[in-house]
C-alpha cells in the first residue's frame, strides 16, 4: 500500500490504501462532530464559516478559522515533503512518516481527552487545530503516492466523480472500459469505508468517547505494519533466490572444475 508510488501502483494498491485510510477518516470525522459539534476531516464547511466570520467583523474567529483552514493545508504540504524529498532514498519510509505524525496527533487527542480536557472553547478550537493537521497529512500523503487517485478524508469529489462515473455508464463503451470499471470501484470502496467508520464511531462513542481515537490509531498502525510485513517477506525471497543462485553458481564451477583437473 505505501511502498509503491504513482504510476507504479495497481487498482488493488490503491483500493487497499482508500479502505483502510477512509475507514479512519470517517471515524475521526464523527468523532470530532459528536465530541466538538464540527468537522475535522474537511474544510469546505470551514472556508465559508471564515468568510462569515469576516463579514461579522470577528476578528478572533476568523484567526481561528484560518488556523485550522492553514493546519489541514500545511499537513498536506508537510506529507508530499516527506514523498517527494526521501522517496528516492526509501519509498517506505518516505510514506510511512506521515501516518506516524497523524498517530501521534490522533493519540494526543485522545489522551488529553481523556485526561485533561474541561471543554473549554480554547481547548476545543486547539484540539480541532490538532485533527485538521492530521487528516491534512492523511489527505496529502494518500492523495501524492496515489497520482491524486485517492483522497479519503472528504467524499464531496469522490460523489462528484461517482455521478459522472455512472453517467458514462449509460453507454455500452464506457461499462466495457475497464480504467473507468476501475476507478468506480476504487471510489465506491472509499465511500463505503468511510461510511462504515463513520457509523462505527458514532455506536462507539457512547461507550469509548475519547478512546474512539486509539482505535482509530490502531488501524493506522495496521497499515504501517501491513506493508512492513510485506516488505520484509520480499526481501527475505529475495535474499533466498540470490542465495540459491550463487550455490547453483558454486557447484556449477565446482563441477567444472573438477572435470578440468580429471582430463588434465
Amino acid at each position: 500500500m505505501l511502498r509503491k508510488y504513482s504510476n507504479s501502483r495497481s487498482l488493488a494498491d490503491n483500493i487497499k490504501l482508500g479502505t483502510l485510510s477512509a475507514f479512519s477518516a470517517g471515524m475521526v470525522n464523527i468523532g470530532s462532530l459528536l465530541l466538538f459539534f464540527a468537522f475535522s476531516s474537511n474544510i469546505t464547511g470551514h472556508y465559508a464559516i471564515l468568510a462569515a466570520e469576516i463579514v461579522k467583523g470577528n476578528l478572533y474567529q476568523v484567526a481561528v478559522v484560518f488556523s485550522w483552514i492553514f493546519l489541514f493545508f500545511f499537513g498536506s504540504f508537510t506529507s508530499n515533503m516527506f514523498v517527494i524529498h526521501i522517496n528516492q532514498k526509501n519509498s517506505y519510509l518516505a510514506h510511512a512518516i506521515p501516518l506516524i505524525l497523524e498517530i501521534l496527533c490522533l493519540l494526543f487527542v485522545g489522551v488529553y481527552g481523556d485526561y485533561f480536557y474541561s471543554e473549554t472553547l480554547v481547548e476545543t478550537e486547539y484540539l480541532l487545530a490538532v485533527m485538521l493537521f492530521a487528516m491534512g497529512l492523511q489527505n496529502g500523503l494518500t492523495a501524492s503516492i496515489s497520482n491524486f487517485s485517492v483522497k479519503t478524508t472528504h467524499l464531496t469529489g469522490t460523489t462528484t466523480d461517482l455521478g459522472i462515473l455512472f453517467s458514462m455508464f449509460t453507454k455500452k463503451e464506457y461499462r466495457n472500459n475497464e480504467a473507468l470499471v476501475g476507478k468506480a470501484k476504487l471510489l465506491l470502496a472509499i465511500t463505503i469505508s468511510y461510511i462504515t467508520g463513520a457509523i462505527l464511531a458514532g455506536f462507539t462513542y457512547v461507550y469509548l468517547g475519547f478512546k474512539m481515537f486509539y482505535l482509530v490509531s490502531f488501524v493506522l498502525v495496521v497499515i504501517i505494519i501491513y506493508d512492513l510485513s510485506k516488505l520484509r517477506i520480499k526481501r527475505f525471497l529475495h535474499q533466498r533466490k540470490y542465495l540459491k543462485i550463487n550455490l547453483e553458481n558454486v557447484k556449477r564451477y565446482g563441477q567444472i572444475d573438477k572435470e578440468k583437473s580429471i582430463a588434465s
